[in-house]
């Protein structure tokens, strides 16, 4: 039996998956699915498809991009999530900052260096015109290594999926006193270069099932009650933030998007050219438009 090892990080957003994997689609034949949390985020997910530790990751569009440039050899077969992901800027809950404004010097937790949490930090520098030159980052790793870490003496900014973080905004552990929306879609699907010439046609096949999932779940079809339930969040903010979220549902990606996606993130100093689409998109499975 065959293994196609998915890896994605343990949040609401790979619902779809989570429930296409459950239904074993091709284990008759002969390939079975399994499902990876990566609390750790993109920037560890980058790393497991270098090393060829997992075949398909749910990755942060800037983080995948970045680290392509950066060497990954790894393809985009489609987007996952093509709103944008709305980051809560947290603080220690007892810290006595209460809105970002009060924020002149500002130094970041992040969960890696090549992270969303550290990327976007380049994002909201340019909206609050910080001098990214004298920020500091310091590695946490994920979720919790933040809440150990935040000191509330110590104003350091963290950056993460704002419902995730919610109960502990809602305990009074963090304090969110801001949001940033990234200025392009959220996540990608990536597959190793690996796994692409080993399972040939049944990616794109898993990546369509995923897309028919995420197409009952942008039409009210889920049950907001399961991925409460699954994900230990509050109804009323699952149903908010299902009608906030725009999904993937065809395999079809516009050329003028992504090259405007990356023009930002040059000039955010994320990337430093504007890359090929061909390069790092699976182009012979995917509708590329004007």
């Amino acid at each position: 039996m065959k293994k196609i090892t998915i890896t994605g990080v343990p949040e609401h957003f790979n619902f779809p998956w989570r429930k296409v994997v459950a239904a074993q689609p091709f284990e008759k034949d002969g390939i079975l699915l399994q499902w990876t949390d990566e609390s750790r985020g993109s920037g560890q997910m980058n790393k497991a498809l270098r090393n060829d530790e997992t075949d398909i990751a749910l990755v942060l569009t800037e983080s995948f991009l970045q680290d392509f440039e950066n060497g990954n050899p790894a393809k985009i077969i489609g987007y996952h999530v093509v709103s944008p992901l709305i980051w809560g800027i947290h603080i220690h809950g007892n810290s006595s900052i209460n809105h970002l404004s009060e924020i002149k010097q500002p130094n970041f937790l992040i969960s890696r260096m090549g992270s969303g949490s550290h990327l976007m930090s380049f994002v909201l520098a340019k909206k609050e015109n910080w001098n990214i030159g004298n920020i500091n980052f310091k590695i946490i790793g994920n979720l919790p290594g933040a809440l150990e870490s935040m000191d509330p003496q110590v104003p350091e900014l963290f950056l993460w999926e704002k419902y995730t973080t919610k109960p502990w905004v809602d305990s009074g552990e963090m304090k969110r006193i801001g949001e940033v929306p990234s200025p392009w879609p959220c996540f990608v699907m990536v597959a190793s270069d690996k796994a692409i010439a080993e399972f040939g046609e049944t990616i794109f096949k898993l990546r369509d099932l995923v897309y028919e999932e995420s197409n009952k779940l942008q039409h009210g079809e889920a049950s907001v009650g399961e991925i409460s339930v699954n994900y230990e969040l509050n109804v009323q903010d699952v149903s908010e933030w299902l009608s906030q979220t725009e999904w993937a549902t065809t395999p079809e990606i516009s050329r003028a998007q992504l090259m405007r996606s990356m023009h930002t993130m040059k000039e955010l100093g994320i990337l430093k050219e504007q890359l090929q689409p061909e390069k790092f998109l699976s182009s012979a499975h995917l509708s590329i438009t004007g």
